[in-house]
């Protein structure tokens, strides 16, 4: 029995006849309505994802449908090309799970190992990635143009502070009333502000008027991730050099004890 269909103006699904176990149904699709490209409408109207755009695990056991394969054992040595039974017989003998590994290799490369434990160390290793990821973060400092020497000091010591930590900073001048009718000033204090803190960073965006505003870029001379490392090292140091201090103190009161026994 052929499936039915009918043209009605709109466009129609036709799906296999009473023989499936989706009985009569189809899915009328509106020429008006947008959906995703990587959803897709089921037989009977539900949602999922289409599996062509889907990231999925890669086939094991019973799952690899293919005459033999390339098998590699549970060390990393070379087995050989084998019959999909005899890999699947070798990986259940080894309680071990038969993954294939490069599909489109001709025969496709199938490995012995624990499956569960791989995807577990592989999602291990993802949160490691992103738990030490690390992105320079954009800091804002801003200064007036008739800004007094304590408070330069401050706040130059808390753009060299974020430039040390691999951050990039953006100084701003905030020109008040006439003040904007000088802004050679303006440069003047960036330029100055540029030269002290070379040491720590280079400038990024030349001092350019944004508003009622100067505004000069000042770039980092090592990467987050340098200065991160860095300050790892350096804390590292710290506490082996105090557990030394500890276990002087300890060594000496030992020895004072001894001596006062005797």
């Amino acid at each position: 029995m052929a499936p039915r269909s009918h043209d009605l103006g709109q466009k129609w699904i036709s799906f296999p006849p009473a023989s499936t176990a989706f009985i009569g149904c189809r899915v009328k699709l509106f020429s008006h309505l947008h959906f995703p490209g990587r959803f897709r409408r089921t037989w009977c109207g539900r949602w999922h994802i289409d599996k062509e755009n889907q990231i999925s695990d890669p086939r094991i056991n019973d799952r690899i449908r293919v005459p033999e394969v390339r098998l590699v054992g549970a060390l990393g040595e070379q087995v050989g090309v084998v019959k999909i039974e005899d890999a699947l017989r070798m990986a259940q003998e080894a309680d071990l799970d038969l993954v294939e590994v490069s599909p489109q290799s001709n025969p496709p490369v199938a490995k012995l190992m624990d499956f569960g434990k791989f995807k577990y160390e592989a999602a291990q290793k993802i949160r490691e990635a992103r738990k030490n990821q690390v992105n320079t973060v954009l800091k804002t400092v801003r200064f007036g143009l008739k800004i007094d020497g304590h408070d330069y000091g401050t706040k130059k010591a808390q753009i060299e502070k974020f430039l040390k930590a691999g951050d990039k900073v953006k100084v701003m001048v905030v020109f008040r009333g006439r003040e904007q009718s000088r802004p050679e000033m303006g440069i003047k204090l960036l330029q100055k502000l540029a030269e002290e803190v070379a040491e720590f960073g280079t400038v990024e965006s030349t001092p350019s008027i944004d508003g009622r505003n100067m505004v000069m870029v000042i770039g980092p001379l090592r990467n987050k991730a340098e200065a991160k490392a860095d300050a790892k090292k350096a804390a590292d140091k710290a506490a082996k050099a105090e557990a030394k201090v500890e276990t002087a103190e300890v060594v000496v009161e030992e020895a004072a004890l001894e001596t006062g026994e005797k």
